[in-house]
């Protein structure tokens, strides 16, 4: 694996202004002396609240996100699973002598109006301190829009990628420690232009704010080489028959980036194998198309393809073999789930709150102004190595340009191998 110096992140910051000229409630354990509020700095109970997608075009990937909190409670909090299932919780986790507590799995369906109805009764209802969640851009977007009106929670972002929700949103209080969407992109147009040889090139993604952002991400890098998107297509998210988009590729462009994502990129990638010929050929793929669950479903269908983003299993580093190996162990079912952005986004969200709560010593006083302070200053060593926040809240982490490969030890899915971070 070779490591190579990309653009820098401020690039992919003006990544859209590039893109255009381009082309039930339990109580408490221990009420505290000083008011109703159960994080006050001694006793009481740290209640959490998740928050995916349990629904839509997105709900395969609810088990794994809830797995990703789970595995930190476990690693670094004692935890124990309540079941088979992730969705079954976790039992026993303290934190500077508090007990962690899941109030409730909020289930979203990828709009924003369900996230933000979901995150009112994890909220409100159910009084949760702190918020792990959502997992989609545009939940993302109105999640932080909801943070900023509720100044005395604290929300720490699951896996949505909409670029928004950190850069223009900007709330104190919601905080992201994975990549955004144009940050996962990052190596992806200079691959195109400098290894393929691309010029010319169609993006096409589903039709809300992450693919916007990842898109952006690409076509930055792509355009600011030299390179030109002729063609942009947005097919609606969970959308199920794509022929019509996929014929309105151009024969004559070098290739596409392909942003369509949860089970429409398996949809996808089937028809196109029908219509269009070798997917290796002509595409570069989004964040998903290394994803565990896509690769059960499409096997060699995918080998070949170049794709980017925050999680790499051939990374060497023993961190992040001992957490794929927790989690199989922890969920059997969920074997092979390490490797999933999903799964590593809410842990790193879950392990960022243990970090910091242990810090100090689960104080949530004063609108949890110790506790973001330490959220905002740490420095977190991740199975995937550092990450840090900048001034918006928002992760500054290492991202693997990978390639597909051919299945090698026999389980039917093809491998992962990475060729620059």
């Amino acid at each position: 694996m070779r490591t190579r110096k990309l653009l820098a992140l401020g690039s992919v910051v003006v990544a859209f202004g590039l893109a255009a000229g381009c082309g039930d409630e339990d109580e408490p354990a221990n009420e505290p002396a000083s008011s109703g509020d159960s994080t006050e700095e001694t006793g009481g109970t740290i209640k959490v609240a998740v928050l995916s997608d349990c629904e839509g075009p997105f709900g395969v990937f609810f088990e794994p996100t809830v797995s990703g909190i789970n595995q930190a409670l476990i690693d670094a909090a004692g935890g124990k699973p309540a079941g088979e299932k992730p969705s079954d919780g976790v039992e026993g986790a303290t934190i500077g002598g508090k007990q962690i507590e899941i109030v409730g799995y909020g289930c979203s369906n990828d709009t924003a109006d369900k996230a933000i109805e979901e995150t009112r009764r994890l909220m409100e209802q159910e009084d949760a301190d702190i918020l792990v969640g959502p997992l989609s851009g545009d939940e993302g977007i109105a999640v932080a829009n909801y943070a900023k009106e509720h100044p005395d929670k604290t929300f720490v972002n699951g896996i949505a990628g909409a670029q928004d929700a950190t850069l223009k949103v900007q709330a104190p209080n919601f905080f992201r420690y994975h990549p955004d969407g144009a940050q996962w992109s990052a190596g992806l147009g200079d691959y195109a232009y400098n290894e393929l040889g691309w010029r010319q090139v169609v993006t096409m993604g589903d039709d809300y704010d992450f693919p916007y952002t990842q898109i952006a991400g690409f076509t930055a890098e792509f355009c600011a080489l030299g390179g030109q998107v002729v063609e942009r297509l947005w097919p609606p998210l969970g959308e199920e028959d794509y022929s019509s988009y996929i014929t309105q590729i151009p024969d004559d462009v070098d290739g596409f980036f392909l942003g369509v994502g949860g089970t429409g990129t398996v949809a996808f990638v089937k028809q196109y194998g029908q219509l269009g010929g070798n997917l290796a050929d002509k595409i570069i793929g989004g964040v998903f198309m290394t994803d565990p669950v896509i690769h059960k479903e499409l096997g060699d269908r995918v080998v070949g393809v170049v794709t980017a983003g925050m999680t790499a299993t051939d990374t060497g580093r023993p961190e992040y073999d001992e957490y794929a190996s927790a989690l199989a162990e922890a969920y059997p079912p969920l074997e092979g789930t390490g490797s999933s952005v999903f799964a590593y986004g809410y842990y790193t969200a879950m392990q960022a709150i243990i970090e910091s709560l242990e810090q100090v010593d689960g104080d949530l006083s004063n609108d949890h102004e110790a506790f973001r302070e330490a959220m905002s200053e740490l420095t977190l060593n991740a199975p995937l190595g550092e990450i840090k926040l900048d001034e918006n809240r928002q992760a500054i982490m290492d991202n693997f340009l990978q390639k597909i490969v051919g299945d090698t030890n026999g389980d039917g899915v093809p491998e992962v191998e990475t060729i620059a971070t």
